[in-house]
């Protein structure tokens, strides 16, 4: 009976494709929300981000005062050839670029450290992120892509904030510290030599969402072709097993030029700000210096004034040259932010429920009209029901792509029904906690994934049980399971290296650990997907004689096409066309497997 309030026809197949998820997504977002979220994340840096934003002030302001002195001194010293004023003055300019060159050190100081630890700090989160994602997730993005999100487009968030950001803002300060000064001088003189940069800013608005867009296609390509290369080098053997070198040359050939044609456009909507920040600086000065000669002729204004005028609209228009770089470095740091937080909003849709519906049944796992569909897929299983016993031998068998593998993905959780409910010791198998439910479950794949390191490494992976035993002591516990023979097959025995890439071990020998690992931690019920399929007839007859060594409670779910795989087992399902029907005997699974034929 349920114990909480879930329905029996439940909606969880997701989808995690990123790229599609990227073209869905509405580009109206808010670029200062984007900054905001990012901002967010990075919150025990606030106190240093201050710290370093109060130095520019304090910068800022000092470099402001600088041309006000200068056409002070010209206008009152200069002209009346008082020297020791001068003297004086060029003092204390002197004590004050000094103490702006050492604020400027300070702030690079500061912001390197915040860099460096976002990156960690960012880096951390999408990894831990990925960690919590289920397998459709990896089943629906490129590798190669999830790891250019994490090394490439982390980098130039961290290049932002390390490199560009103190001087973004910075500059921002300076240009309105300098605006308020012209306008405080001679608001006419002031407005005129301002209205260049109205346009600018008009110029800018319209044209940042280009930009960003350009930037984005430019680091979408680069995670394409990152795992072009991956695929490529991953595929090696069977490239130069079957001569295919041309084609995947071909296929890195399209990656390539599509990255080559998104980085120009990329650096071309980069670079369009600068030349037209520059016309406008230029435009600017010109005023400036036509309306401030015609003020000086009609006595309303000093050459002291005019020099120092000339100054702040190079402090207000030579910031804006760099903003226009700036701002480029910004938007390619925003898209790359797009992409990493696209991972950072995801949640796995195999969540724990609360509550959980009880069953009533003697089975140890049962189906109850369960279906399963793929994201963008046909429907591989269709109202299946069965039921498994505690301590018994099950085989699926069926035709390739009939659903096998999907249903021991199901009895595994690696994924959950589109409908209906599926038992685990008498309870639903989503009210398990992960840790519960896979102390529970042991999965053999048919290409099991090892870790570089010793054998030994590979066979506590998971197990917590033994892992603070020596060689020795973990060598007595193999021994106990009836393992030994198996650990023989590696020369140095547990400290045998493996690698994930190269050929210091057999795919057979990987087989060998995977199938050690999952019988240590002694599950009620052992999964094998065509584990044998890599392994001799003497080893496979060695590992049935360990699987007769189990305990009589542990429930097997054995998936294969050799028949003497499964000649001994206690019940046979045969798997197609959404069904899973009860074969009968070994010879009515052959007829079906040769005929296609659907008994109950």
């Amino acid at each position: 009976m349920c114990k909480s309030k879930i329905h029996n026809e439940v909606q969880v197949t997701m989808n995690y494709n990123l790229n599609e998820a990227a073209s869905k997504t509405e580009q109206k977002k808010s670029t200062l929300a984007a900054l905001r979220k990012l901002l967010d994340l990075i919150q025990e840096e606030r106190k240093t981000i201050i710290l370093a934003m109060i130095i520019i002030l304090i910068n800022a302001g000092l470099s402001l005062l600088a041309p006000f002195l200068i056409g002070h001194t010209i206008d009152t010293y200069i002209q009346s050839k008082q020297y020791h004023g001068v003297i004086v003055f060029s003092g204390i300019l002197l004590g004050l670029y000094t103490t702006v060159f050492v604020t400027n050190y300070l702030q690079i100081i500061l912001m390197g450290g915040v860099g460096q630890r976002m990156l960690y700090s960012l880096r951390n989160a999408v990894f831990n992120k990925l960690q919590v994602l289920p397998v459709d997730f990896f089943n629906q993005n490129k590798a190669g892509d999830l790891i250019s999100r994490i090394n490439n487009d982390t980098d130039k968030l961290n290049q932002f904030f390390s490199q560009s950001l103190m001087q973004f803002i910075s500059s921002i300060f300076t240009m309105l510290g300098a605006g308020i000064f012209l306008l405080s001088i001679n608001p006419e003189l002031g407005g005129a030599a301002l209205l260049p940069a109205v346009i600018i800013w008009i110029f800018t608005k319209a044209i940042t969402p280009w930009v960003k867009s350009k930037n984005a296609a430019n680091l979408k390509s680069v995670g394409g072709l990152s795992a072009e290369i991956q695929e490529s080098l991953n595929n090696f053997k069977v490239i130069v097993a079957f001569n295919r070198r041309d084609y995947f040359r071909k296929r890195f050939d399209e990656a390539n030029q599509k990255n080559y044609s998104t980085a120009v456009s990329a650096g071309l909507a980069n670079n369009i700000f600068t030349p037209v920040y520059g016309l406008s600086a230029n435009i600017g000065q010109l005023i400036v210096l036509a309306f401030g000669i015609y003020l000086i002729i009609s006595g309303q204004f000093t050459i002291g004034l005019l020099i120092g005028f000339l100054a702040y609209i190079n402090n207000f228009y030579h910031p804006l040259r760099q903003l226009a770089a700036l701002w480029a470095s910004f938007q390619v740091a925003m898209a790359g932010w797009d992409r990493i937080s696209q991972i950072l909003s995801l949640d796995t849709n195999l969540t724990v429920l609360p509550g959980h519906c009880s069953d009533n049944s003697h089975a140890y796992l049962s189906f109850r009209n369960v279906s399963f569909t793929y994201p963008n897929g046909k429907e591989v299983l269709h109202h299946v029901s069965f039921n498994l016993e505690r301590g018994k031998t099950y085989a699926f068998v069926g035709p390739t792509g009939g659903g096998k593998t999907t249903t021991a993905s199901l009895i595994a959780r690696l994924y959950d029904g589109s409908k209906g409910l599926i038992f685990l010791d008498g309870k639903d198998i989503r009210s398990y906690e992960p840790a519960e439910r896979t102390q529970k479950i042991g999965f053999i794949l048919q290409e099991p994934f090892l870790f570089t390191g010793t054998v030994r490494d590979n066979i506590l992976y998971g197990n917590e049980e033994y892992r603070n035993l020596s060689n020795n002591e973990l060598a007595e516990v193999i021994m106990e399971a009836g393992l030994e023979s198996l650990l023989s097959r590696f020369d140095e025995g547990l400290d045998s290296k493996v690698q994930t890439t190269g050929d210091s071990i057999s795919l057979g020998q990987k087989q060998l650990i995977a199938f050690m690992r999952s019988v240590l931690r002694k599950p009620e019920l052992l999964i094998l997907d065509e584990a044998t399929a890599n392994i001799d007839t003497v080893t496979e007859q060695l590992l049935e004689n360990i699987l007769q060594k189990l305990p009589a409670s542990t429930t097997r779910v054995i998936i294969a096409h050799r028949l003497n795989t499964i000649e001994n087992a206690d019940e046979i399902f045969f798997v197609n066309s959404g069904e899973v029907l009860r074969a009968g005997s070994l010879q009515d699974a052959v007829n079906m497997l040769l005929h296609g034929k659907r008994e109950s």
